[in-house]
C-alpha cells in the first residue's frame, strides 16, 4: 500500500473514530496549557500553545510511525508498559488539576475585594483564570510598590525622559515567557504517544505492516491530522473555561480525565481487583464454554462490542491448546483493539481474528481492551 493511502486511512480513522478515543485517553495532559497564575498577556492565552501542542503531537507520531514502518514491533510498546504509562500520564494530570483548582481557591486575597469592588469588579477580583489575584494591578495599571520596598526608578525618571514600554504599557508582556512556554505546549503533544488510545494502537499495528519509514510515518500522521480539530476545540474549551472565570469547572473536568486514565491503566495492567469474577457474586457466571473439535483443539467465540466482550466469562479445559474467534460488527470502539497474553491484537471492523493459545494450567486468563475500559476472562478448569 502506497503513502497516500496509508495516510488517507489514517486520516479516516482520526476522522471517524479517533476523536471520542484519543480526546478521552490524552485530553488530560491540555491541562498544562492553561494559563500559571500572573501570565496575563503571554502566550497561555490564544491558540499557540494549542498549535504548539497539536505540532508536537503530528511530530511525536510521524516519528513513531516512521520508526515502526522501519524496526517493526521490537519498539512498540507493550501492554503492560502501556499501562505503567497511562497511570503515569493520568497522575500527573491530577496534579495538574488539583495545583489549578488550589490555585483558583487562593487566588484572591480578601482584603483587596473592598477596592476592587469600587472599580467596578463585581466578583471583588480576578483569580488566576485571567485577571487581578493576589498582589496584582488591574489591567492598564503599574502595580503600587509596597509601603516598605525600595523606590521604583520609574518614578524618579528625569522630566521629559521616555518612559520604559512596561510603563507605558506597549512593549510585549509575556515575550520573555514565550519560548517556555510553546516549548511546555508541544513537550505536552509529544508525550501523547506514551498513552496510545485503541485506535492509536490499531494504526501502530498497520505502520508495522507497512515495511518502510514513509508508509509507516504516513499512516500515524494522517491520524494525527484526524484527531487535531478535536484537540484544538478541546484545548480551546479549556481555555475559555478558565478566561470565563470558569477554573473550577475545568479543574474538575481535568481531575475527572486524569482519574479516568489512572482506572484505565491500573484496569490494562490488571491491578485492580476482578469484580466481574464468580467470586465476587458477580451474576456475569453465565459464562460460554468452549466445544473441543476432533482435532482436540478447543475453541471459543467472543464478540467484542461496543459495550464489552460477550461473553465476558469464558470456560475451556485446561491442558488443551484453545482458539479464540473474536467477532465484530461494526465496531470502531475501545474493544477493536484488545491485550491478551502480552500481546496486541487488533480487530477487523466488521470480521472476526482467532487467536490460537497454547495448553494452560488450570487458572485464567484475563484480557483487555486496548484503553483499559472493558476486560474479558478465560477460566481454565480442570477436565472431568
Amino acid at each position: 500500500m502506497n503513502a497516500a493511502a496509508l495516510f488517507a486511512g489514517g486520516l479516516a480513522a482520526g476522522l471517524a473514530a479517533g476523536t471520542a478515543s484519543c480526546t478521552a485517553v490524552q485530553g488530560g495532559l491540555l491541562i498544562g496549557l492553561v494559563a500559571r497564575p500572573g501570565d496575563r498577556s503571554g502566550p497561555s492565552r490564544g491558540f499557540a500553545p494549542v498549535a504548539a501542542f497539536l505540532t508536537g503531537r503530528l511530530a511525536a507520531h510521524t516519528a513513531l510511525g516512521a520508526l515502526l514502518g522501519l524496526a517493526g514491533a521490537a519498539v512498540q510498546v507493550g501492554p503492560r508498559t502501556r499501562a505503567a504509562l497511562l497511570v503515569a500520564a493520568g497522575t500527573a494530570v491530577v496534579v495538574l488539576a488539583v495545583r489549578m483548582l488550589r490555585r483558583r481557591e487562593a487566588g484572591c486575597a480578601p482584603e483587596r475585594k473592598a477596592p476592587a469592588a469600587a472599580r467596578g469588579d463585581p466578583d471583588g477580583c480576578v483569580c488566576p483564570d485571567g485577571g487581578h489575584g493576589q498582589g496584582a494591578a488591574p489591567p492598564g495599571r503599574v502595580p503600587s510598590p509596597p509601603l516598605d520596598s525600595a523606590p521604583s526608578p520609574l518614578l524618579h525618571s528625569a522630566p521629559g525622559a521616555p518612559l520604559d514600554s512596561a510603563a507605558r504599557g506597549t512593549g510585549s508582556p509575556g515575550t520573555g515567557a514565550r519560548s517556555p512556554a510553546l516549548a511546555r505546549a508541544a513537550g505536552l503533544g509529544m508525550a501523547t504517544i506514551f498513552v496510545p488510545c485503541g485506535v492509536t494502537i490499531g494504526m501502530e499495528v498497520v505502520a508495522v505492516g507497512a515495511g518502510s519509514a514513509l508508509g509507516g510515518a504516513a499512516a500515524l500522521a494522517g491520524l494525527a491530522f484526524g484527531t487535531a480539530p478535536a484537540f484544538a476545540a478541546l484545548g480551546l474549551l479549556l481555555r475559555t473555561l478558565v478566561s470565563a472565570r470558569l477554573a473550577a469547572l475545568a479543574g474538575i473536568a481535568a481531575l475527572a480525565a486524569g482519574l479516568f486514565t489512572v482506572g484505565s491503566g491500573l484496569r490494562l495492567g490488571g491491578w485492580l481487583p476482578d469484580l466481574s469474577m464468580p467470586q465476587f457474586g458477580s451474576p456475569a457466571a453465565a459464562a460460554g464454554r468452549a466445544l473441543t473439535g476432533a482435532d482436540g483443539v478447543q475453541r471459543l467465540t467472543v464478540w467484542a462490542t461496543a459495550e464489552g466482550f460477550r461473553p465476558g466469562i469464558a470456560v475451556a479445559a485446561a491442558g488443551r491448546p484453545v482458539e479464540i474467534a473474536f467477532r465484530t460488527k461494526d465496531n470502531r470502539g475501545c474493544t477493536r483493539t484488545l491485550a491478551i497474553d502480552g500481546h496486541d491484537v487488533v480487530l477487523p471492523v466488521t470480521g472476526e481474528r482467532v487467536v490460537r493459545l497454547a495448553a494452560r494450567p488450570e487458572g485464567r486468563l484475563r484480557y483487555a481492551c486496548g484503553m483499559g475500559m472493558y476486560v474479558g476472562f478465560v477460566r481454565f478448569e480442570r477436565s472431568p
